[in-house]
């Protein structure tokens, strides 16, 4: 049996807490980012890294040493690392004659290898390269998906979502106008993917709303999908299942619209109009020669039936 694999019981309260941290919760802590170096990385793969890292603070572990190991072909040192780290998304970067400047990044289910997508670097442009000013640690990017081709292919499919995975960052309920401050942009086309970062500036424009420019944060990168390791679908909606205590419940005669507005449904019983009281208007009243006539006309009714 492994090491991690043991129960183990906590014998400090510091322990007890650290484990508690690791148990299954109905909801899951914001998902941390492994970044490994392989046994052959350049200095190119490793400032990728280095960049990603810098993206990812503080949810994320970057990897120093070099780690000989490939994730196509054997994937226990990665769900090892995983466990110990306790992290679920991972990036793994190595360089070699048949596949230059290469990155792996992939996702973990129950500390196994669910999705992983191998990427080439065809060009990189360093946060370094690029002098201007940067966003603080944590921030929440925005992200955007341009290209057609994320819908077309069902490995481009599993791609964007790994994306989304990595770079999104917690959940939060409420959004600032100030703390929108970098967007991460993905365009796919001609068979190569161009990731590009971008600083959100708020300049005057005379009005309520800002005007909007973007100034390019750095890294940059041209990259071309190589090989691709994909979980099977019925594992894939395994993953995805929500458990029952956070499904909404159903409310009897309430429904939403696209736009979120509540509309509800009430049963009232059937109303005889005839008997409604409306407003009294002296042009409405009937005149004395109207109800002789009514009255006449209700008296000989009776005698027809008598």
């Amino acid at each position: 049996m492994d090491a991690l694999d043991r129960v183990i019981k906590p014998k400090t309260k510091r322990a007890k807490r650290f484990l508690e941290k690791r148990e299954p919760k109905l909801s899951e802590n914001i998902k941390n980012a492994m970044l490994i170096k392989g046994g052959n990385a350049n200095a190119i793969v490793t400032q990728v890294l280095k960049d990603m890292y810098a993206l990812k603070k503080p949810y994320g572990v970057l990897y120093k040493k070099k780690n000989i190991t490939r994730p196509f072909e054997d994937q226990t040192s990665l769900e090892f690392f995983s466990k110990k780290s306790d992290c679920s998304l991972f990036m793994f970067g190595s360089h070699n004659k048949k596949r230059p400047n290469n990155l792996v990044i992939g996702r973990m289910y129950d500390y196994h290898v669910l999705d992983m997508i191998e990427l080439g670097i065809e060009k990189f442009v360093s946060l370094k390269d690029i002098k201007n000013s940067k966003c603080p640690e944590g921030t929440k990017p925005m992200l955007i998906f341009a290209g057609d081709a994320f819908d077309a292919t069902e490995d481009y499919r599993r791609l964007k979502s790994l994306l989304i995975d990595f770079f999104r960052g917690p959940t939060v309920s409420n959004i600032r106008l100030a703390g929108l401050e970098y967007v991460l942009h993905f365009t796919a086309l001609n068979g190569k993917i161009y990731f590009r970062s971008y600083k959100l500036l708020l300049k005057k424009s005379g009005c309520r709303t800002p005007r909007i420019e973007l100034e390019e944060m750095g890294p940059s990168l041209d990259l071309v999908v190589r090989r691709t390791h994909l979980a099977s679908d019925d594992l894939y909606k395994l993953s995805m299942k929500m458990p029952k205590a956070l499904k909404p419940k159903k409310k009897k005669n309430i429904s939403h619209d696209t736009f979120g507005t509540t509309y509800g449904r009430i049963h009232m019983q059937k109303q005889d109009l005839s008997k409604l009281q409306t407003r009294k208007m002296k042009g409405l009243k009937k005149r004395p020669a109207e109800r002789i006539t009514e009255d006449q006309e209700k008296k000989s009714k009776r005698m027809k039936k008598h």
